[in-house]
């Protein structure tokens, strides 16, 4: 028993005081998993096409609609205040123009998500009006990994969709930050001096978890629509089982730009 005493004492050590260490370092397990994933490796080959892109920019809209608007009513939370940074970091306007630029006009009227969308927008609502500490542990793994990871991802799904200019792409840039690494500073500076009690601290680290969980929750819940939708596609144009297997197989991709970017992209945090 006393080993085991000595063992958690150094882990905490090793891990140090810092919300942001103590973050990464209680979401490590998951990160490690996602990152040697064949679908982290599938889309660092840029194996993503449009209709995969457009569904899951979607899923990211109404995720990142829920957290801003929460963001937004909570600014003046002691816990929220120190990490609002709406000029720099919000992606809502970005995903807007993304999905103008690829819907259309009417965009606003054909987005469709799974039900794991839902929960996490519901659970964003939740600690929103009820715990706003919690909206810590949401904004530092979406915005931090889509920081990190951005130029690298927008590079490749450039690529990858074959598009000849930035439009389309406006979720990876952020214009309002000229140094990443330096403003990655500044925020988990910013993170690491909010004042938590202890049952708040190991709450937003539980939350942190909880967040990876509920990222990991959408991309199956999308892998799984897209390859209903295109099954269905091949049976109604009478093509054998066998013809609509590939294509299906490779929609398991597809959800490779949300897991690169929680996944890769918080490692570079």
């Amino acid at each position: 028993m006393e080993n085991m005493k000595s063992a958690r004492k150094n882990n905490s050590e090793e891990v140090g005081s810092d919300l942001s260490e103590q973050i990464k370092a209680a979401t490590k397990d998951n990160h490690v998993r996602a990152e040697n994933t064949e679908l982290m490796l599938s889309y660092q080959k840029g194996q993503i096409n449009l209709q995969q892109y457009k569904v899951l920019l979607c899923s990211l809209y109404e995720i990142y609609r829920a957290l801003e608007e929460e963001m937004d009513g909570n600014a003046s939370h002691p816990a929220v205040a120190p990490i609002y940074f709406p000029q720099e970091l919000s992606r809502l306007e970005a995903l807007e123009l993304d999905l103008e630029h690829f819907l259309g006009p009417d965009w606003r009227k054909k987005v469709v998500v799974p039900a794991a969308t839902f929960k996490y927008q519901q659970r964003l609502r939740q600690i929103g009006r009820e715990n706003p500490e919690l909206l810590v542990a949401h904004a530092y793994t979406r915005y931090l990994g889509d920081l990190s990871g951005g130029q690298v991802l927008g590079k490749i799904t450039q690529k990858s969709l074959g598009l000849s200019g930035r439009e389309g792409l406006s979720f990876f840039s952020f214009p309002g930050v000229t140094s990443p690494n330096r403003f990655k500073q500044l925020y988990r500076g910013r993170m690491n001096a909010i004042e938590l009690t202890e049952r708040q601290r190991a709450a937003v680290l539980e939350e942190a978890v909880s967040a990876f969980g509920l990222n990991i929750q959408v991309f199956d819940d999308l892998q799984k629509m897209l390859s209903v939708t295109t099954e269905t596609a091949g049976q109604s144009n009478g093509s054998p089982p066998a013809a609509a297997a590939s294509p299906i197989v490779q929609l398991t991709v597809g959800v490779c730009v949300a897991l690169a970017t929680i996944g890769a992209g918080i490692y570079a945090m």
